[in-house]
């Protein structure tokens, strides 16, 4: 796959992602993004509220945004 392919298609997943967001997590995410972090994904448990994992620039630390937008880099998650 060509470089610009997938810089295409990872910004659609991005774009994906954001929409799934309330604006309280867009706002913290966006103030990240400027640092160098990364909305990854978005855990949907059941009968739970959605958890937006977001990593930092060098992929060795993580952090969850939570629907209040505030930033818990103490949430121990299964990364596998």
């Amino acid at each position: 796959m060509a470089e610009s392919e997938r810089r295409r298609l990872d910004k659609e997943r991005s774009a994906e992602l954001k929409r799934e967001l309330n604006e309280d997590q867009l706002m913290t995410l966006r103030g990240l993004e400027q640092f160098g972090w990364e909305l990854k994904f978005i855990r949907r448990p059941s009968f739970l509220a959605k958890v937006a994992v977001v990593f930092d620039g060098d992929r060795k630390s993580y952090a969850v945004i939570e629907t209040d937008g505030t930033l818990n880099e103490k949430k121990e998650l299964d990364i596998r």
